[in-house]
């Protein structure tokens, strides 16, 4: 703007000369030509953005913020997490906000930065009209402040939106200076207008509201609610069972679910929502890869700084850019956090984590369930909890219902390890991680089930990655161990063998194979086999573990005994009684000569080689042995100890095939109660003690109790192992037995493979089934499949393939 000078005063000692060089003060005054009048416009909205036409809204928000706002000189704020809606939500409530009447202004201002935030109030000044604000001298600001104080000029609302970093609201806009005045001053709180706020951090909500009334913290999406904006941005979903998965694998997150249909849309028809899906479970490289493609939405701020991107990833590695710079301490707290699980993270592993990294001598597994039971001086405690509010602040974790439990979406844990590896972190934390984990998961002995079934979920989490250093290799390796040896027990066979085939190879490596960290691998190795009817894989491993140890170790060796008593498992499970008894007596004897009689292992061997001779139908001698191992246990661990349980089982199926059914029952029903109690209903253990307790029932004629426990049981076992239905048979109901074998044995072949033991069981007692139905060709033709199944499985002297050769020779004749 032209301005002329009016005046030129010289000071004293400076008159009547003429000015070449001067050292008196000159003083100049300057007028300003009077402006134009511009007459004030109507009132009009001003949103830098277009309504989204595939908006999606969230429950009832928007009807309570209209609430809020419609109160004089409110302030309402919506946190949450960056990609959550929050924008999405102010930009349509302004619009509604507009529509209920045209008597009102709407105001956008972005708030990422003092610049963003003094551009916003100029261009209220341009579009109001304001008089002066063009004048070099004008303060903007207050005249924008002003006039939306001036009730004269009607009522309005203002967004405020992004307003994440506390410095540009708080801090003096004249940098250093804190006499300048800060932004936060020049929002007013005027009884004609409302002011609505976005941000992702909650403190600074709180600060601007004065209320935790005001405070609206938005979370993920309903499934029903991201489906419904997956399908407005796609405009179909081909296949709703895919669309449900995509929705949930993005973690219900608004931005990832447009960021997906985005990609989708631009590659069709090479890529549809399967494909998608399918990549994005392939690998975290896959996913990272994804969520990193920055599809354009008009709707988001791109001037931010640093840019508003419409990736995902780099939205939230915004925040954490944010808090390193703010509080680095609360920024390697949730570098450590991204590592474990996303839910169930214990407090107790997390308080002081940087002192952790030599912790196997110092944390207690007890703490773990119980976090306040670990102290720590009230400074270390003050600044773990000022980290925790500073990332709960900005919703990147969340507190569970236990308290000392906490919670992250599994996306943040993606881009922050993304983060940390382009930081050249990623390593150090990962160190953590495993070295805490490794002090803190013990072995999976039934004393310690309670710990191991909390942090569980964690050790899984720990074998995705890959770690780097022989050290840390050799640490990660003994983890997985335990954690497979726990999953062992559970009953959990296949997670337990992937878990601890990954430890054996790594300690081979590094070990060799013969180091007897190996060979524990190896043993435990061979008991998943085992379990999951793979015999001869077992028995391979079995005698290369016992034979290594032999040679390193002795034959009196603990390891080498112990050794030879799961190759004599593996021999009763392949029907080799005879075999299995020589082993089971030498390591008996063995065991009660270093050991003693009531030694845990002597009373293994006993109990095993009670069971050789139940096998081969020497009850006394198995009830003999049976009772003296009972008694013991009961002795020395309780009388709900899990090897107590066995005992007691074992005993019962001595009674039972004895056909002392009153006997039989008795232990069975407290077998099966305790279990319940102790493992829950969904144990294969108690799965087993209630068909046990089945058959009592079914061998005394009580169809009814045996048909109701054994039908719970197949319920609970369709995702385990699954069961014989044989009380149908026995009542003569052949349709009904039919239907539930038939059941039981695609249950089997799919869970368990067609060639397990399991599953040929179930082919024979469908056969019987059909035979008993006149249905003799699919009788003998099903029959003959089994038997020259269990004839390359089992081999022709078990037990089991002799009983269905039998069988088939009977029908056959017949």
């Amino acid at each position: 703007m032209a301005y002329c000078v009016s005046s030129v005063a010289f000071g004293d000692g400076g008159r009547g000369v003429q000015v070449g060089q001067s050292n008196a003060p000159i003083q100049a005054s300057f007028y300003y030509p009077p402006e134009p009048v511009e007459p004030t416009p109507p009132p009009f909205a001003s949103i830098p953005f277009r309504r989204d036409p595939t908006f999606v809204n969230r429950g009832d928000i928007l009807d309570q913020i209209g609430r809020q706002c419609s109160e004089p000189a409110s302030r309402v704020a919506i946190v949450g997490l960056g990609g959550i809606g929050k924008s999405q939500l102010a930009i349509e409530f302004a619009y509604r906000f507009a529509a209920h009447s045209a008597e009102k202004w709407v105001f956008w201002v972005h708030a990422s930065t003092q610049a963003r935030v003094i551009e916003g109030f100029m261009s209220i000044a341009d579009k109001v009209r304001l008089m002066g604000r063009n004048r070099p001298d004008a303060d903007v600001l207050q005249l924008v402040f002003d006039w939306l104080c001036d009730g004269r000029n009607g009522k309005w609302l203002l967004v405020l939106d992004s307003a994440d970093d506390s410095d540009v609201l708080v801090h003096s806009t004249s940098g250093d200076n804190d006499d300048g005045l800060k932004l936060v001053e020049y929002l007013p709180q005027s009884q004609n207008g409302s002011i609505l706020i976005t941000t992702r951090n909650k403190y600074l909500a709180l600060r601007l509201t004065g209320t935790h009334q005001a405070i609206h913290e938005i979370g993920p999406m309903t499934k029903e609610e991201a489906l419904m904006l997956l399908k407005k941005r796609l405009g179909t979903l081909s296949d709703a069972n895919a669309a449900a998965d995509l929705v949930r694998s993005l973690d219900l997150i608004p931005l990832t679910i447009s960021q997906a249909a985005a990609y989708i849309q631009m590659r069709a028809p090479r890529t549809s929502l399967v494909r998608y899906l399918n990549e994005f479970r392939q690998s975290e490289s896959k996913r990272v890869k994804l969520l990193s493609h920055n599809a354009g939405d008009l709707r988001r701020d791109l001037r931010q700084d640093g840019g508003a991107s419409n990736a995902i990833l780099t939205t939230w590695q915004l925040s954490f850019d944010h808090i390193r710079s703010r509080r680095p301490s609360a920024a390697d707290l949730l570098s450590f956090m991204s590592f474990f699980n996303r839910q169930g993270i214990p407090k107790s592993l997390l308080r002081s984590p940087n002192n952790n990294n030599n912790a196997a001598q110092s944390i207690n597994p007890e703490d773990i369930i119980d976090s306040d039971s670990q102290g720590s001086d009230d400074e270390t405690e003050n600044e773990f909890e000022d980290d925790v509010a500073m990332l709960r602040d900005y919703s990147l974790i969340m507190l569970s219902e236990d308290e000392n439990v906490f919670e992250m979406h599994g996306l943040v844990q993606l881009a922050m390890r993304r983060w940390l590896k382009a930081q050249g972190l990623q390593d150090k934390f990962l160190e953590q991680y495993i070295t805490v984990m490794a002090s803190s998961f013990p072995t999976g002995n039934y004393e310690n089930w309670t710990v191991c079934r909390a942090l569980f979920a964690h050790v899984e989490a720990a074998a995705e990655y890959r770690p780097n250093g022989d050290n840390l290799k050799k640490t990660w390796s003994g983890l997985l161990h335990n954690g497979g040896w726990y999953e062992w027990l559970q009953g959990r066979y296949a997670v337990a063998e992937q878990m601890v085939s990954q430890g054996r190879g790594t300690r081979e490596k590094l070990l060799g194979k013969d180091h007897e960290a190996t060979l524990a691998s190896m043993s435990l190795l061979s008991l998943t086999y085992l379990n999951q009817g793979r015999w001869a894989e077992a028995e391979k491993l079995q005698v290369q573990v016992m034979e290594a140890r032999m040679a390193k170790l002795g034959a009196d060796h603990p390891d080498t005994v112990t050794s030879m008593n799961n190759l004599g498992s593996t021999y009763c499970e392949r029907g080799r009684w005879e075999e299995a008894e020589k082993l089971f007596m030498g390591v008996m004897e063995y065991s009660k000569a270093k050991l003693g009689e009531d030694h845990p292992d002597t009373l293994r061997s006993m109990s095993n080689l009670a069971l050789t001779y139940m096998k081969q139908g020497r009850w006394e001698e198995a009830e003999r042995l049976q009772m003296q191992v009972l008694k013991i246990w009961k002795t020395k661990l309780g009388a709900d100890h899990p090897d107590t349980l066995t005992s007691m089982n074992n005993l019962a199926s001595t009674y039972c095939d004895q056909g002392r059914w009153e006997e039989a029952h008795k232990l069975f029903m407290q077998v099966m109660e305790t279990r319940k109690a102790k493992l829950g209903e969904d144990h294969l253990d108690t799965l087993t003690s209630m068909n046990n307790l089945a058959s009592t029932y079914m061998y005394q004629g009580r169809w009814e109790e045996a048909e109701k426990l054994e039908a719970h049981v197949m319920e609970t076992r369709k995702a385990k192992l699954g069961e014989d239905q044989s009380t149908y048979m026995y009542q003569g109901r052949w349709e009904e037995a039919e239907k539930l074998e038939a059941h039981v044995m695609e249950t089997r072949k799919a869970k368990l493979g067609e060639d397990h033991p399991d599953t040929l069981t179930s082919m024979s007692n469908l056969a019987s089934t059909w035979k008993s139905q006149g249905r003799h060709e699919e009788a003998l033709s099903i029959m003959e499949s089994c038997v020259q199944r269990q004839r390359q499985v089992l081999g022709l002297s078990h037990p089991f393939t002799n009983l269905s050769l039998s069988t088939l020779d009977k029908w056959t004749n017949n």
